[in-house]
């Protein structure tokens, strides 16, 4: 009886989870390059029978016996996280600084106080040093930044800025209509974005960021661009329906066990007196 109490326990924690999850990716239904996360629910028994093979314990034995709690088999769990990179909806801006990237698994090199890191959010501005910079106020960096270690630098006097699909970037000359090539921005593509990890603000941290290079032909900038979050907002709802529909499950299935249990209990203590 204790067993269904405990698995009724685990689904809703697990449900709760998954509100937590859903919760945040429609808190963030506008900001721009956010990227939806999902889980993964799975339960015991499924695994053990995929890692059986792999575990010290031989099956049929009194150790294998410890390790696999049968009264938790079927107890929902999550068993994984991951995080959806497609690409957003593009909108256009009236701000020439505004960037967007095209295609999945390209990121923006910035410089924050932790150190490097990675980002789709393109909504660049100029500080009053002439810096390009986020709008958290983190320096956005050139392709040339780890032999030079300077950041994107505009004149007062570049009243006209260009950006192409490569992320190089044109100035006016002064007095002139002519364009001349200055700063590159730093597209970076990571080997395996499983292993970024989130960090607010729309950043991201990765392991081993001094392995990283410039994608010189990326061909995916998009100026007076910004990319809209990924979330779809009607599924994640359909999804919060669902999942506190479960909750209400769950609880109803932990009110009945303790309901027979504190019967059972009674009735066993009347029997005895």
């Amino acid at each position: 009886m204790q067993s269904g109490y405990y698995s009724s326990a685990a689904g809703m924690v697990t449900q709760f989870n998954r509100l937590d999850t859903i919760a945040n990716n429609l808190a963030n239904v506008n900001t721009v390059g956010f990227k939806e996360d999902n889980l993964v629910v799975g339960d015991f028994m499924r695994l053990y029978k995929e890692s059986r093979d792999e575990l010290p314990n031989q099956n049929q034995t009194k150790e294998a016996a410890q390790f696999l709690n049968r009264a938790m088999n079927k107890a929902p769990q999550i068993v994984d996280a991951y995080t959806d990179h497609s690409v957003g909806n593009m909108q256009k801006s009236s701000n020439p600084l505004d960037v967007a990237l095209s295609k999945e698994g390209l990121f923006f090199l910035v410089k924050t106080p932790e150190g490097l890191r990675l980002t789709r959010d393109g909504t660049f501005t100029k500080n009053d040093e002439g810096k390009l910079i986020t709008k958290s106020g983190y320096e956005v960096l050139p392709s040339d930044y780890f032999i030079t270690n300077q950041p994107i630098m505009f004149n007062q006097e570049d009243s006209i800025i260009e950006i192409d699909k490569n992320g190089q970037i044109f100035t006016d000359i002064p007095n002139s209509v002519n364009l001349t090539p200055g700063s590159k921005l730093f597209i970076v593509q990571p080997d395996n974005v499983a292993l970024l990890k989130k960090e607010g603000n729309g950043l991201y941290r990765y392991d081993d960021m001094g392995e990283f290079e410039n994608f010189d032909q990326s061909g995916a900038v998009m100026q007076g661009f910004v990319e809209k979050s990924n979330v779809n907002a009607v599924k994640m709802m359909t999804q919060m329906i669902e999942t506190n529909r479960l909750v209400g499950m769950y609880q109803k299935a932990m009110d009945t066990q303790m309901n027979d249990m504190n019967r059972d209990a009674i009735e066993k203590l009347a029997k005895k007196a």
